[in-house]
């Protein structure tokens, strides 16, 4: 029996392959041998080898074990020595965005959201096209072939240009077209992302190397739609879903605001989990969810830097373990990394879940060194052909220097103590060979299949576009308005005026003129947020919740609002009646912090109001009025404004004649007339 590992009698550790009787002829040819290193199978044994070796013929591995034995039986012309190595399996990079090694450290040190909607997505629709995939992903492809990663899962767009530099690269990768409720690089619609994600799994399938998936993105930037889309899809070619799922403490908050329920019951509600599902980082959920997961079979993708970087949390590893999920390690993308060393990815995973239970035996180093081969390809439902150095499994081998500096002494009365050097004081740099398929990538430290100078030099180029465009959307308030995705703003021209209000029986006056139609009123407490910058030129944000308050002085309904104003009116009328310009008008739907952090004015204002507004035809013209309490800063008089909205020259000198007659009507004199806005005034004391 060829190739089958069995115990040696009186052997911990140490199987032997059974040779039988063989003579000359008996010697099978094979492409390659790696001999006389420390052989570590991460099989379901846990055999190690000390003095071992593997045979490789074509993509597949042919036997493993002694060396002395896999010599007696086979033969090659690639004889590698291997002493003073580890042979394993290539490491298993569960979750990444391969091409965004080339938005490495763009925006670092902020919230998920923030460096997610403010800068990845902005930078992303004005870069990302095929030739960005392709580069980014060849850039990725050489850090993770020198860090001993042969298999990957990834999501992204153009991602069948990611799969033709992947195989050109020669790694293996499960590769998810990426599908978004709002236009993306590649998709104006997600109907677009979806066509393209059918004509990539087309293409793609069956590759020996390739495994085509679909990636809605998560929860929150797709729709119930477009998750059972997904899900019918991918069921239809049998390929997995790749999704980030509850990877923020706000992501689950406002999945309950939407949906009542948390992200993982809420993706079995609408069907996602009946395909084969591998949900990346699953950082905030709990016993019940994880019993869901396994129950469908989803597996998880643990990414503890990432995780830490965005302040998301640490994953409950020890408890997913415990309900007998399967859970790979992925290093995230290098924007949120910053690297794709699943080495610093593995230890960090064990000492994270050691610290997270409060227990030094938690998560052991054999155990995190499985969630990175063995576990890990079973994460990529690649469990059945790669992951383990075992006969008939794809050959994806790497050799791991065993004797650097930083990791001497060496003690062997532990059998275990082979995975803790690895796992604890291994290095990437460490990583000597890479084979994957059969084919080398990496021998002696030279990569065989990319050219790395090239890329180097084209991700210099991409760099400073880059910070082109970013270094002039950061002097342009506007632009940074604009670059943020999923806002439908507008702009607004308003003829207005405000005054202070000589009396209550003046507005009673107005509202029953003959002239006036009152179409709706309405009572608001408004509470402004203004974000001042260092050059007042710039024009200034302001952030607005409107509270609509009921009758019984109950807050009703609550909208938030932004707007970009320039600090110059567009024209004057009758020496007091503006005409005033809101370059941007959209309602916020992020929070405050969000625009704080975004923004990063000089300075902020707060203003907070108890406003009383009619809607009014005045000589069949609409207007607004509102009538103004000031309570921060405390303003001791009442205030009226006079506006309405106007869109042409002629049309604002009409409605500039028209306030100038409600301004007679209701006895204010041009003394009583106000240029300044509110947070320009002088507040009581």
């Amino acid at each position: 029996m060829k190739g089958v590992l069995c115990k040696a009698p009186n052997s911990d550790i140490i199987p032997q392959i059974s040779t039988g009787m063989l003579g000359e002829a008996d010697v099978e040819r094979v492409d390659t041998i790696l001999t006389g290193g420390t052989v570590v199978t991460m099989n379901p044994q846990f055999d190690i080898i000390r003095d071992g070796a593997v045979a490789v013929r074509e993509n597949k591995i042919i036997a493993v074990g002694a060396s002395a034995d896999i010599a007696a039986q086979y033969e090659s012309d690639n004889v590698v020595e291997c002493a003073g190595q580890y042979i394993m399996p290539g490491l298993v990079n569960a979750h990444t965005h391969v091409p965004m090694t080339l938005l490495r450290g763009l925006a670092d040190d902020r919230r998920l959201d923030v460096w997610l909607m403010g800068y990845m997505m902005p930078t992303e629709r004005e870069f990302v096209n095929p030739e960005f995939c392709r580069i980014g992903t060849g850039l990725a492809c050489a850090e993770m072939i020198r860090s001993g990663v042969t298999s990957f899962a990834d999501m992204y767009y153009y991602e069948s240009d990611v799969a033709a530099a992947t195989a050109a690269a020669g790694l293996r990768g499960v590769l998810g077209q990426s599908i978004l409720k709002f236009p993306s690089p590649d998709a104006e619609t997600y109907e677009f992302s979806l066509d393209y994600a059918a004509q990539f799994i087309e293409k793609w399938r069956g590759h020996p190397l390739i495994t085509p998936a679909i990636a809605p993105h998560a929860v929150y930037t797709t729709t119930p739609e477009i998750l059972r889309e997904c899900a019918d899809l991918a069921k239809a070619y049998d390929v997995p879903i790749l999704i980030h799922i509850s990877e923020a403490r706000l992501e689950v908050d406002n999945n309950i605001e939407w949906y009542g329920a948390p992200v993982v019951p809420y993706v079995q509600s609408v069907g996602l989990l009946d395909a084969k599902v591998l949900a990346a980082h699953c950082v905030h959920i709990n016993h019940g969810e994880m019993r869901i997961l396994r129950d469908h079979h989803t597996t998880v993708a643990h990414c503890p830097t990432s995780n830490l970087k965005l302040a998301s949390g640490i994953a409950p590893v020890t408890q997913m373990l415990e309900h007998d999920l399967i859970v790979g390690i992925g290093t995230d993308g290098t924007a949120s990394n910053n690297d794709l060393d699943m080495f610093e990815e593995v230890r960090l995973a064990a000492i994270l879940a050691k610290t997270a239970a409060n227990d030094p035996t938690a998560l052991p180093a054999r155990e995190a060194l499985l969630m990175a081969t063995r576990q890990g390809a079973a994460a990529l439902f690649l469990g059945d052909v790669t992951g383990s150095l075992e006969a008939g499994k794809l050959a994806d081998i790497i050799t791991v220097d065993a004797n650097p500096v930083h990791n001497v002494p060496q003690f062997s009365r532990d059998p275990n103590a082979v995975y803790s050097r690895i796992v604890y004081a291994g290095k990437s740099t460490d990583v000597r060979h890479v084979i994957c398929n059969g084919r080398w990538l990496m021998r002696d430290r030279q990569l065989l299949t990319i050219n790395e100078a090239e890329l180097l030099q084209a991700a210099e180029e991409y760099a400073r576009k880059i910070d082109r465009f970013l270094a002039a959307r950061e002097e342009d308030i506007l632009s940074k308005l604009l670059a943020i995705g999923g806002l439908q703003q507008s702009e607004s021209f308003e003829v207005q005026v405000k005054a202070v209000l000589p009396n209550e029986a003046a507005v009673e006056k107005l509202i029953r003129h003959p002239d006036v139609q009152v179409i709706d009123f309405k009572r608001y407490r408004q509470y402004d947020t203004y974000f001042l910058f260092d050059d007042p030129a710039k024009g200034r944000v302001r952030y607005r919740e409107d509270d609509k308050i009921d009758d019984q002085d109950e807050v009703e309904s609550v909208r938030t609002r932004l707007t970009y104003t320039l600090p110059t009116k567009e024209r004057e009328f009758n020496s007091a009646i503006l005409l005033s310009h809101s370059r941007f008008i959209s309602d916020a739907d992020r929070p405050l912090r969000f625009y704080r952090e975004y923004f990063q004015p000089v300075s902020e204002r707060e203003l907070h109001k108890d406003r009383r507004r009619w809607h009014i035809l005045f000589q069949g013209v609409l207007f607004y009025v509102n009538v103004d309490t000031v309570l921060t800063p405390r303003l001791p008089q009442t205030f009226i404004e006079l506006k309405s909205r106007t869109w042409s020259k002629s049309d604002s000198e009409i409605k500039a004649d028209r306030i100038q007659e409600m301004l007679k009507i209701l006895g204010i004199a041009p003394s009583d007339i106000i240029r300044e806005e509110y947070l320009e005034m002088e507040a009581t004391p």
